[in-house]
């Protein structure tokens, strides 16, 4: 039996990146083996264990052959025959199928995954790529994770990719496990990689249909330099990682705030007159495809609706303010008001030109929230009012506190 630390660790390290779960491949052994040692099984579709002291998965060296169609429909042989190099060659990326003797720091590249890591180039490890069509998506979010590192796509791996769009395997791919990758890569660096990788593979269409339609719609150049909205979407997805990294919150909302572009006539291009309404149902659609979370949907559809509003916020009424902040759920969910600033500014600065321009709408929006905030019914007199009358009365003090904030 040898066991070796395999995968992304292997990988990180020598990106000189911080390490995420460390990954172990046991070679030459069987379950029985493994339990008597103290290891607990957990795997279902394949051997896995847990190890009795540090909790780390080992699982045991295994080839896969295809079986059916999607990424579900392989057969596994974990038999103690099956080499360390028969276990990396089932991996989908060169630089995923490095493995490390832990003992003598020896590293085991049997497909060049060192040299790949040097070069900056994502590259898949063999012929059976083309097997899993999950390995599209991987592959765009590896991008959206590695792209600001130099890393691009080896254009073999980008044929086999389109190869496997053309195929129509990424129909196989459960909703569930979409909205999984995506909500990854919304927290990664550079999400435009994600998108454009998609995009050139031919593959954003059945992952993103909405996404995919934004691509050579073009947009007012006094406003849009880059014109077409679907890399207007790239730069926004971008910004919005810069300004709140890690908050996939934010990158949902933003990446879904333009859905409306796509459908608007031809006869009206390059304007996009009501696309913020327009955008809520091809936004409504995707969220019920992938099954969003709740609090993604609401900000998403949040951001679509009242984005151009919170452009224009200086010329805003302070009661229509005040509607904005109600229908933005600012009063019982307050903390969703930053998040729609941030989108917003995202959106202002993800334009060719635009991207190092100070937004000031965004902290008056704060900052008229605030003052709207700061006025509870408690603190009012209200003891003579009933019904509606109540309502209107904290409406009113509501808007005096946002004219007061104004000055």
């Amino acid at each position: 039996m040898k066991i070796y630390l395999v995968g992304g660790a292997v990988r990180d390290r020598l990106l000189q990146r911080p390490a995420g779960d460390r990954d172990w491949v046991v070679v030459g052994a069987t379950q029985p083996e493994m339990e008597a040692l103290g290891y607990k099984a957990v795997g279902k579709d394949f051997p896995v264990f847990l190890h009795p002291d540090t909790g780390e998965e080992y699982a045991l060296a295994r080839t896969e052959r295809k079986s059916g169609r999607g990424y579900r429909g392989f057969v596994v042989d974990a038999d103690p025959s099956v080499t360390l190099e028969d276990d990396l060659l089932r991996r989908d990326f060169t630089i995923n199928a490095i493995a490390c003797d832990e003992a003598s720091g020896e590293l085991v590249d049997p497909y060049g995954g060192v040299r790949d890591i040097e070069q900056r180039v994502l590259r898949h490890v063999g012929p059976a790529f083309v097997e899993d069509p999950l390995r599209v998506l991987r592959a765009a979010r590896f991008m959206a994770r590695f792209a600001p590192l130099g890393f691009t796509v080896a254009p073999e791996t980008m044929q086999l990719m389109r190869q496997i769009a053309d195929s129509g395997e990424l129909d196989a791919l459960v909703p569930e496990r979409v909205w999984q990758e995506l909500r990854r890569v919304l927290g990664s660096a550079q999400p435009s990689a994600f998108l454009r990788t998609l995009h050139d593979a031919g593959a954003l269409g059945a992952v993103l249909p909405e996404l995919d339609a934004l691509y050579g719609v073009p947009q007012r150049a006094e406003y849009h330099p880059e014109v077409d909205t679907g890399v207007h979407q790239e730069m926004v997805s971008d910004i919005a990682a810069q300004l709140a990294p890690g908050d996939d919150l934010v990158g949902f909302a933003a990446l879904t705030h333009d859905l409306g572009k796509a459908l608007t006539p031809q006869a009206e291009w390059p304007r996009h007159v009501m696309h913020e309404q327009r955008g809520l149902e091809p936004l409504r659609a995707l969220c019920d495809r992938l099954k969003v979370p709740l609090d993604h949907r609401q900000l998403a559809e949040a951001v679509c609706r009242d984005h151009l509003n919170v452009h224009r916020i200086d010329e805003l009424r302070d009661g229509t303010v005040l509607e904005l902040l109600g229908r933005c759920d600012g009063f019982r969910r307050p903390e969703r008001i930053a998040r729609v600033a941030v989108c917003c500014e995202a959106d202002a600065r993800g334009r060719l030109g635009f991207e190092d321009r100070p937004y000031p709408q965004g902290e008056t929006l704060k900052r008229l929230h605030q003052a709207a905030l700061s006025v509870q019914a408690r603190d009012l007199d209200l003891a003579h009012l009933k019904g509606p009358a109540v309502g209107e009365a904290l409406a009113q003090a509501r808007i005096r506190a946002i004219a007061a904030a104004r000055r």
